[in-house]
This record gives C-alpha cells, sequence and structure tokens, in this order.
C-alpha cells in the first residue's frame, strides 16, 4: 500500500473496503468511478487512486472492457484494512487539535505560525489542514490565513448536544415520509455486526466515531427531511474535534451496537413509534454516561441502566462517541 496517497484517497479506499466487509461489494462487483464519486461526494480522480491503492493490495482487479472489479479475496482485504488503518498519533494533528480544544490556539492562524510552532514543513502542514477542512474545523480565510470553526470543546456544550439530539433524532424517525434506504441499511448493518463480535475490530478512534455518526445519520437520513438532516449533520460537525482525544475501554461500544442493531430491525419492520421510544431512551443512556464521566451534571435517582464509571471527573480524554 502506497505511504505517499494523501489521507483523502485511503479513506475513500478504507470505505469502498468496509462495503466489501459488509457484502455490498461481492466477488465480482464492479467498483464504477461515477457512481463511486457520487456515493463518496468527491471527485472521480480521488477514486481513481483509491481504486488503484486497491487493485496494488489485491482487493480489486482490471478486467477488459469492465474496469475494476471485487477479487473476492479475503486476505487481501484484511491486509489492506490493516495497511490503510490511521494511526492516533500522526503529527501534527493531534496537537492541532490538542491546543485548540485546550485554547491555546487563537481563532484565526496562519501558516508560517503553525509551521513554526510544530516545526513541519509547509507540505506537511497542508496535508493536515486540508484535512482538517474536510472535516469541518477549520477554513480557508479569504485572502490570507485560516479560522478554526465552533466545536464542541466542553463537558455542558457536549450534554447540551446529547439534549439537542434528543428532540431531533426520534422525531425524525416518526416524519411521515420516512422510507428505509435498504442498501445505506445494510452498510451500517454490516459495521455495527463487527462491533458485537467476541473479538471486535482495532480502530482509531476517529474511525469508531464515524461508525457510530454514520449509524445515526443514516437512520435519521431515511426521513426525508432536510430540516432534520441538516440540523443532525451540523451536530455530527460539532462534535468531531472532541473524538481525537484518546480513550482505552470500548465495550461501551458493544452495547450501543446492540441497540443500534435492533433500531435498525424496528425501522425495517415498520415499527417506528417503538424505534423512537428505544432511540430515546439510547440517547439518554449514552448521556448519562458522559455526564458521569465528566462530571458535568447531576445523576439521576432512577432510571440509568448503564455502568457507571467511578470518579473519574472532568477528563475530557475518556468520552467515546455513539
Amino acid at each position: 500500500m502506497a505511504p505517499s496517497s494523501s489521507p483523502l484517497v485511503r479513506r475513500i479506499a478504507r470505505r469502498i473496503l468496509a462495503d466489501i466487509a459488509a457484502g455490498l461489494l461481492p466477488p465480482g462487483a464492479r467498483l464504477k468511478g461515477a457512481e463511486l464519486a457520487l456515493r463518496h461526494d468527491v471527485s472521480r480522480s480521488p477514486i481513481e487512486r483509491a481504486l488503484l491503492l486497491l487493485e496494488q493490495a489485491g482487493v480489486a482487479a482490471r478486467e477488459p472492457n469492465r474496469g475494476f472489479v471485487v477479487t473476492g479475496d479475503r486476505a487481501a482485504s484484511l491486509r489492506a484494512a490493516q495497511s490503510l488503518m490511521e494511526t492516533d498519533a500522526a503529527p501534527p494533528y493531534l496537537q492541532i487539535a490538542a491546543d485548540r480544544l485546550a485554547g491555546r490556539l487563537p481563532e484565526f492562524v496562519t501558516e508560517r505560525l503553525l509551521a513554526g510552532r510544530y516545526r513541519v514543513t509547509g507540505a506537511v502542514l497542508r496535508q493536515n489542514l486540508t484535512r482538517m477542512a474536510q472535516e469541518r474545523w477549520i477554513e480557508r480565510r479569504p485572502g490570507y490565513g485560516w479560522r478554526f470553526l465552533p466545536v464542541l470543546d466542553s463537558a455542558e456544550a457536549h450534554a447540551a448536544s446529547y439534549r439537542f439530539r434528543l428532540a431531533i433524532e426520534p422525531a425524525a424517525l416518526l416524519e411521515p415520509g420516512y422510507r428505509v434506504d435498504a442498501t445505506a441499511f445494510a452498510k451500517v448493518r454490516g459495521e455495527q455486526m463487527e462491533l458485537v463480535q467476541p473479538r471486535p475490530p482495532r480502530l482509531t478512534s476517529n474511525e469508531w466515531f464515524d461508525i457510530g455518526t454514520r449509524f445515526h445519520a443514516t437512520i435519521v437520513g431515511c426521513c426525508g427531511n432536510p430540516f432534520f438532516i441538516e440540523a443532525s449533520q451540523r451536530a455530527n460537525r460539532l462534535r468531531r474535534l472532541i473524538v481525537y482525544r484518546p480513550f482505552d475501554d470500548t465495550r461501551a461500544f458493544a452495547a450501543a451496537a446492540h441497540e443500534h442493531l435492533k433500531l435498525l430491525d424496528l425501522l425495517e419492520a415498520g415499527r417506528h413509534e417503538q424505534a423512537a421510544r428505544l432511540l430515546r431512551v439510547h440517547l439518554e443512556d449514552i448521556r448519562q454516561v458522559k455526564a458521569d464521566l465528566l462530571g458535568s451534571e447531576a445523576r439521576p435517582a432512577s432510571g440509568d441502566r448503564r455502568r457507571k464509571s467511578g470518579d473519574r471527573r472532568g477528563e475530557l480524554d475518556v468520552v467515546p462517541h455513539f
């Protein structure tokens, strides 16, 4: 796997691998550049480079008059997934995130300031800035410099985000125009099934975040109401930056994945009111887990079904995302 590939190309390759693992792209399936570009909301160029990476890894092969197809080589897919896995310690990306969260960086910065502070070349810095811009927590200023966008960087803000999600996500499931997207549901079901295995995959913290937000974005996105969809997307963009703090215990992800799978079952069966009630309990439980970890809100007298986390208070770096 070529180490010089851009973060965007490697992320697209990982997503194609996830579709293959979920059975959405079976052996022999064509990997059509135009369809993949539309699905991943990018131009054809990074799609073509991602397919070249998968061809080098043995996951895809060229066939006459068909273009790239899935080989079905499971061993090659596993090797490619391992090779494409991102590290959680790639400088200066995490240092910039941590410094911004801690208030050590101002709202407006220049490339010269960042390159000097983190002792990296301009090329390396621009790669990192491009990734941050794609993830919507920094943007280029007209003419000169960069501006950090608002993110959730405190216990109180995260509690507020869950109260907001409690208001909109269950309501989205009750929209009269709700229609299950079978392809999207199959993809997120495959990802959640992997999380409940006895030996779940080793993922970076941002990959855990992506899986969780992709699930919630999928079930909300089927509501057909652009106001709910945009509000959900905005909330997820604000939450993203905090995911780059490390965490160790991922057992809570398995419990959340079981509930995610139950939600998919209910929605596919047309039991929307029951799904909305389960989603409300699901989000409230997770909100309380975070409140216990951060000490940001009082613990309720009853109704909390999940394991408490002792005296670990005020530690944003132990908060997983669901």
